[in-house]
């Protein structure tokens, strides 16, 4: 009976050591260090404020579902990578949202993502001086794709203005407003493209394309 007792004691006391060594040496691999990289738009102490949930995790065990779910959070960030770097430190690289516009809509602001994403607005100095597009997300998706399809050059338009009959106003960094009919306008802006260049047209600011195959200037 004693030896028996002897021998239960002496697994218990190996099993025990093995379990706390396992312990130990997964508890290397707890995160102590977490490095943001590419992010412009949101601060890194915001990045890591989303990420506090994830500190102390185990390296071995965590999963991009866990960060993702931390990062969705903040509207600017797309997507990221990850690293992890044995023994404690994960390194996060950050893909924001390319911002192209404030849009305003039934009085509110937002900013609008190239993938026409709407997002939260606040007053950042880096969009200082965005174009502003005055009408809803739709109609705009739709110009927007088609002005990339020409090879218009978007970085000119400072206001898009959209008007309920179904058309557009475009006004330009150079001063011009360029009046766009309700149907078939690609081709309007395509010989906005040809002449606003050219030494007769400059004199010019209005380009009205509304009527039918008629091009009037003021």
């Amino acid at each position: 009976m004693k030896k028996r007792i002897v021998i239960s004691l002496v697994l218990f006391l190996f099993l025990t050591t093995i379990i706390s060594k396992k312990k130990l040496t997964i508890s290397k691999f707890d995160i102590k260090e977490i490095r943001i990289e590419n992010n412009s738009l949101v601060k890194e102490k915001e990045i890591k404020k989303l990420l506090s949930p994830i500190y102390n995790e185990n390296l071995l065990f965590l999963k991009n579902k866990d960060i993702e779910r931390a990062l969705i959070q903040n509207s600017f960030i797309h997507s990221f990578n990850v690293k992890k770097k044995y023994p404690s430190t994960l390194s996060i690289k950050i893909f924001e949202k390319k911002i192209i516009g404030i849009l305003v809509n039934k009085k509110k602001k937002y900013y609008l993502s190239e993938r026409i994403e709407l997002i939260d607005f606040t007053n950042l100095p880096d969009f200082q001086n965005l174009p502003y597009i005055f009408g809803n997300k739709e109609e705009f998706k739709t110009l927007y794709f088609n002005l990339l399809k020409i090879n218009f050059p978007i970085e000119i338009i400072k206001k898009y203005s959209f008007f309920e009959i179904g058309r557009w106003d475009l006004e330009t960094s150079e001063s011009n407003i360029v009046k766009l009919p309700s149907k078939n306008y690609l081709k309007s802006l395509k010989n906005y493209l040809s002449i606003r260049k050219e030494e007769n047209f400059k004199k010019y600011k209005v380009f009205d394309y509304r009527l039918n195959n008629q091009l009037i200037m003021k």
